[in-house]
């Protein structure tokens, strides 16, 4: 009897690598967790934790392996030969470009586009066009995201993208190309095919299955970021259904009917077959929560709050200055005042805040013209106190459950089964051909 089918997905996050592999019936058969070993350019970090990995996969589940997607930071790219080997280091999620290379950037792609940002795909693609030397820049053949160099490493196919890691760059995912500012461009050439997240690429290479113990009809498929793949892995499938991230950060997303788009507010959506996905982040979270106390200090009070008490306390808790979601304003100070004596109620009165600041995100979406609330599902270190939980639950006034899963990983495994065309109808989505 042969194997069940299986499905590998490879979450590149921000300190590690993670892999999960799941059966037919979405059930996780083995996970695996590295930090990124030591080296002197992290891209060389990144493909020797891919090694390791695929190194580490068990002789009885790597034959059964028939697909491998991957996710990786939104916005890490890297510019490379034509060989595919990267000609600087790579430009990470979070690193901003000074602002005279993107003084273009508003005539190449429409007011919405989250490409207009200094921390985005195309920022750096113009930063790297504008800062490197002539012999360097004309050796360039391929901008890769993360996500798409490191596929690469497996399948042998340089160029080509999905349109989650491209929505930075500035393809147009409702129209599935590249805007007319993008195209006759010096660098178009630079730019990723673009395909599907999920669609087939191809099988791993003769050598990738033969150093691994792979069959040669495992194909990898398109792949995602990573918080894309953390929505996959939420169990979200329906419109109105949230996802709230309890991070050090507060990030909320809304599988909606309708695109929603609101640069001041951050808010950009991202396509998930007919459906889109619109969400917005505070600075407000966790962090805040850790700054005040420790986490046995935090679960010990916790159990002190009633849940369903009223607290007079008003607070909107910032670490210092500034907010873009729910509320637009670069000098918003944090009101963390008064401060009561007793420790369980101050907390009370931060846990209010914070769920306070979730309903007004959902309700800036909503106003914006995404489909309405209906339930949430929690991820993160927040979704594990039951009083937070609970209070969520009595301002929100929607059914709020646990994440399926919290693993990126997992939904990157889910991704390359093909969830996005059986959850979320996705006709475009091509499979893989023997």
């Amino acid at each position: 009897m042969s194997p069940s089918p299986l499905a590998l997905g490879i979450d590149f996050g921000t300190s590690g690598v993670r892999g999960a592999v799941v059966d037919d019936h979405q059930q996780l058969r083995w996970f695996y967790r590295q930090h990124y070993p030591s080296r002197s350019q992290i891209h060389n970090s990144w493909r020797d934790a891919l090694l390791d990995l695929l190194a580490a996969v068990p002789e009885e589940i790597g034959p059964a392996l028939t697909r491998i997607a991957v996710d990786g930071t939104s916005g890490t790219v890297l510019l490379c030969d034509r060989g595919g080997e990267p000609l600087t280091p790579a430009l990470l999620y979070n690193e901003a470009c000074p602002s005279k290379p993107l003084d273009p950037a508003p005539a190449l792609v429409p007011p919405h586009s989250p490409a207009r940002s200094a921390t985005s795909s195309l920022a750096k693609l113009l930063w790297w066009q504008h800062t490197l030397p002539k012999t360097q820049w004309h050796q360039a053949t391929y901008l890769l995201h993360q996500a798409d160099w490191l596929a690469a490493q497996i399948h042998g196919q340089w160029g080509i993208s999905d349109y989650h890691n491209s929505l930075k760059l500035g393809y147009d995912p409702e129209k599935l190309s590249y805007p007319a500012g993008l195209q006759g461009q010096p660098w178009t050439p630079l730019l990723p095919q673009v395909l599907t997240p999920g669609q087939g690429v191809g099988p791993v290479t003769q050598a990738i299955a033969a150093q691994f113990g792979l069959s040669p009809d495992c194909w990898v498929m398109a792949g995602t970021t990573d918080s894309m793949a953390a929505f996959l892995a939420s169990g979200a499938d329906q419109p109105g259904d949230g996802v709230t991230s309890l991070g050090s950060t507060l990030v909320v997303k809304l599988l909606s009917q309708r695109r929603v788009e609101a640069t001041e507010y951050g808010i950009y959506s991202h396509r998930l077959g007919r459906w889109w996905l619109p969400g917005g982040a505070s600075n407000t979270g966790g962090a805040v929560l850790k700054h005040f106390f420790d986490s046995p200090t935090l679960a010990q009070l916790s159990q002190r709050i009633d849940p369903l008490g009223i607290t007079e306390l008003d607070y909107y808790p910032l670490l210092k200055p500034g907010e873009r979601f729910p509320i637009q304003d670069p000098h918003l100070a944090p009101r963390l005042t008064p401060r009561p004596p007793q420790d369980e109620a101050f907390l009370h009165g931060l846990l209010v805040g914070i769920a306070r600041i979730e309903k007004q995100g959902y309700d800036l979406l909503q106003q914006l013209g995404s489909t309405p609330l209906r339930q949430i599902y929690t991820a993160g270190g927040g979704a594990r106190n039951p009083t937070w939980h609970t209070l969520r639950e009595q301002i929100l006034q929607v059914p709020i459950k646990i994440a399926a899963s919290v693993e990126a990983a997992v939904g990157t495994a889910y991704l390359a089964q093909g969830v996005l065309a059986a959850r979320f109808d996705s006709p475009e989505v091509g499979q893989p051909t023997p």
